[in-house]
């Protein structure tokens, strides 16, 4: 990770996965303030700030890169939701329970995310109302 915090906190997210866009266009939508920017894990930032990833795929999580660092499955999740308007930010009150039982349900997810939702041959390419959001 560089040594200066991104300007504004960014949500990695996989590019081929159509929950994981789903998930963009709701966070696009509820994000009001514009608090956020997003880059795809398969991406350029993401090689550049964030660990290499795994191999597998179907392990990948969702990203939150703030001030305060790296958070990933539901701790990423239910900070994004904090930072949303209401009723979102209600979500981030599960943030009281240990991640060991927040993060199984995650993970479940996460891993028949391909399966249950579909995935693209290509990554994301935001519209043009959206470019100033992404990064590559």
């Amino acid at each position: 990770m560089p040594d200066s915090a991104p300007v504004k906190p960014i949500i990695f997210f996989d590019g081929v996965c159509h929950l994981c866009n789903a998930s963009v266009d709701f966070i696009l939508r509820a994000d009001r303030h514009r608090r956020f920017t997003f880059a795809p894990l398969q991406g350029k930032t993401a090689a550049e700030l964030l660990p290499p990833p795994t191999d597998d795929a179907a392990t990948w999580s969702i990203i939150y890169l703030d001030e305060s660092g790296i958070h990933r499955q539901s701790d990423a999740v239910l900070l994004i939701c904090r930072e949303l308007a209401l009723p979102w930010r209600l979500f981030s009150v599960a943030l009281i329970l240990p991640r060991w039982v927040r993060d199984p349900a995650y993970r479940l997810i996460a891993r028949n995310r391909y399966r249950w939702f579909g995935r693209r041959d290509t990554c994301r390419i935001p519209t043009a109302s959206e470019q100033a959001y992404f990064l590559p």
